[in-house]
């Protein structure tokens, strides 16, 4: 059995960091790119999708591709595209010149997360939740220090001064060949035991991932939901402050990174499946208090809520690969790809549900995600086959 390597966890779980600053950047100077070439809101918006169209919804062909051959390449390679892409844009005075970086930046997103979570896999030992969720967290890191870095950059200095934002990828990639050796022999060896000889496919693994796929969708669309229309029902319903409204966020998104490294480790001990049923279920109860307590008790809740949702994210992706053992890049592309990226454009739907019944009405609906999610986990056949102690559900 593979051993538990926490040092290059580490170092993966850096470079899921990095790829997701570039990531999680864009929002947050789109306003600044709109000024300097004079876009509409719609042109801008347009920007938006195809980065998230590029970076999510393809994954799963990165990770198509990636199980056929093993393509460690793909790390490096991915994390260089999305640096370059994202660190350049402020540069072309063409709209389809600024669109094509953007692309390219989301492209090297995709091409990094099917092959980082799969080789990740490799070094996870007999904790493959504990495991999983150190690369994981790196990821929620990557997107809550996103606009720190990029305002920083832009208010200090000046939308002209983005391309330093590629001193992140470069250092990592210097870092990442000094150890390369140790994480692409293992990528290559695993690869040529998989020809020898497929492991065994659970049976019925194919309707339960479709199950757990959807479950994911509802999970992500209830984040990105909260994250995008807290700030709406806080400043614009109630008046509020948004100092306020953006510290919710902060505690929630805080709390969702412990909440990844938890259950990963708690994981390891209840079973894959029962943690992610249980999340959802807690989920659920938590969520509607939002609604009813203010000031402390709303930090709490939001606290609680934030860590009881996102505990699931790197048990869902072991969940995955073990459901699709021969095609874990596959596997890996579905779930942090496009359950992820399906769930985020369902925020769209509830822009629609606002304009027609208003921001309360909006968040309100939010509530039911978690309850349908919680309900198709229940489901998921999740077998009883592996004989370590941690795959029991």
């Amino acid at each position: 059995m593979n051993k538990f390597n926490l040092k290059v966890l580490l170092l993966l779980s850096l470079g899921h960091c990095v790829t997701d600053i570039y990531q999680g950047s864009l929002p947050v100077i789109l306003p600044f790119l709109k000024a300097k070439l004079d876009l509409s809101y719609t042109t801008a918006g347009v920007l938006l999708i195809a980065s998230n169209v590029a970076s999510s919804v393809v994954q799963p062909i990165f990770g198509f591709f990636s199980d056929r051959k093993g393509k460690p390449l793909l790390m490096p390679l991915g994390v260089f595209c999305a640096g370059l892409g994202f660190s350049l844009a402020a540069l072309p005075s063409n709209y389809i010149v600024l669109l094509a970086l953007v692309l390219l930046s989301g492209l090297g997103v995709a091409a990094f997360h099917p092959e980082g979570f799969k080789t990740a896999s490799f070094f996870t030992g007999d904790r493959k939740a504990a495991g999983m969720s150190i690369f994981s967290v790196g990821g929620n890191l990557g997107f809550a220090l996103a606009p720190i870095a990029a305002l920083t950059v832009v208010t200090h200095y000046g939308l002209d001064y983005l391309p330093v934002m590629m001193f992140f990828a470069l250092a990592f990639l210097t870092l990442l060949f000094v150890y390369w050796k140790k994480v692409a022999i293992p990528e290559m060896a695993t690869f040529g035991l998989k020809k020898g000889g497929d492991a065994a496919t659970p049976e019925g693994a194919r309707a339960a991932m479709v199950l757990l796929i959807a479950a994911v969708v509802m999970r992500a669309w209830t984040q990105f939901g909260l994250i995008s229309y807290i700030p709406f029902y806080y400043i614009d319903y109630l008046k509020g402050d948004p100092l306020y409204a953006g510290q919710l966020l902060t505690v929630f998104l805080i709390s969702g990174v412990i909440g990844t490294l938890a259950g990963g480790h708690l994981a390891d001990h209840v079973g894959h499946k029962r943690l992610f049923v249980i999340s959802l279920a807690l989920s659920a109860v938590v969520l509607p208090l939002i609604f009813v307590v203010d000031g402390f008790l709303l930090m709490t809740v939001f606290a609680l809520l934030g860590f009881f949702l996102i505990s699931s994210f790197a048990v869902t992706m072991v969940i995955s690969q073990r459901l699709l053992p021969n095609n874990v890049g596959m596997a890996s592309g579905l779930i942090a790809g496009f359950a992820i990226g399906t769930g985020g454009v369902g925020v769209t739907i509830l822009g629609v549900i606002a304009d027609a019944y208003g921001v309360y009405f909006a968040l309100q609906s939010i509530m039911i995600l978690p309850i349908a999610g919680f309900m198709l986990s229940l489901f998921i056949k999740y077998p009883h086959i592996y004989k370590d102690k941690i795959s029991s559900t």
